[in-house]
């Protein structure tokens, strides 16, 4: 039986959670107003820098030691200009928090999906140096350990047993290399229409390779609920933070909720904050603004 709990409301504040208490957090923060995704969420790129120190804080305090959070992100690009975000993102969590960098891994998405632009068609246009602009085909997987030591020789063999890695998986998949070819989320599905969905594939390894059966993973920038539907899926427990009030029918959705059977012994328990705050619609309305502007330019 796994016990999910998703808190509408912000997570730079998680009272509902005690000291050490979490053995994993598998999270994609929102992508500072990029302009297809929330075009124009934060003031400027110091605020959204401080709620991501904010957040950090907050997860080095309910992280249990010696366990990771991990960070699917990459730097973004709006209106010319490209935010370092990967690289403010470890200095903020390393040398402000006190996290230890432990790893980073490429996911690299399919180069199929991904048509040339008008970006990198430039140099089509003018085939000469300095016209070379070039698209992205990855994210950065960011792995931060809290520091001290995790004793794996407490954890029981039948948990173990229930946790254990298919090795073939692992070793066809190509698990073991710091780059994973994983096919994306694509615009035209689902999850998308609401926010930017990492892939479930994405999710599960993360979740298998660093979590044990029965343990609690927390995502504390939930989207549309991607970490706790797979947690679910693996036995594992998952405390979701969501700000936006908006993706609630979504979270629900993913998580099946009022879809079980009389066999299902999960437990899914909302809870909804003073601090939550409806955000979708407006996004929406300025990503369809944006796309109508790019046709007629």
């Amino acid at each position: 039986m796994a016990n999910i709990k998703v808190i509408i409301g912000s997570s730079d504040n998680m009272k509902e959670l005690e000291d050490n208490s979490v053995n994993l957090v598998v999270t994609s923060p929102p992508y500072y107003n990029a302009p297809f995704d929330f075009p124009g969420m934060f003031t400027s790129y110091d605020d959204y820098l401080g709620l991501i120190k904010r957040v950090g804080k907050e997860l080095m305090r309910v992280l249990a030691p010696g366990r990771v959070a991990i960070f699917v992100t990459e730097d973004v690009r709006i209106n010319g200009k490209l935010y370092p975000i990967v690289s403010d993102l470890i200095h903020i969590m390393v040398y402000e928090i006190g996290f230890e960098y432990q790893d980073k891994i490429i996911w690299r998405k399919p180069e199929g999906y991904i048509r040339i632009s008008r970006r990198s068609g430039v140099l089509i246009q003018h085939p000469y140096p300095m016209y070379y602009y070039p698209d992205n085909i990855y994210e950065e997987i960011v792995i931060f350990k809290k520091p001290g030591e995790f004793d794996r020789t407490k954890v029981p063999q039948s948990i173990k047993e229930k946790s254990k890695i298919d090795a073939n998986k692992f070793q066809v998949e190509k698990w073991y290399l710091s780059v994973w070819d994983i096919k994306n989320v694509l615009p035209s599905e689902k999850w998308s229409k609401y926010t930017a969905a990492f892939p479930e594939e994405l999710a599960e390894r993360l979740i298998r390779l660093y979590s044990y059966y029965g343990e609690i993973v927390l995502d504390p920038f939930l989207g549309t609920g991607t970490t706790c539907a797979v947690a679910k899926r693996l036995g594992r427990n998952c405390v979701g933070y969501e700000i936006d009030l908006e993706l609630k029918d979504a979270i629900e959705e993913r998580l099946k909720v009022g879809y079980g059977s009389l066999f299902d012994s999960d437990r899914v328990e909302f809870i909804i904050r003073e601090d939550a705050k409806t955000l979708r619609t407006k996004l929406r309305e300025e990503i369809i603004r944006k796309l109508n502007n790019k046709k007629q330019g």
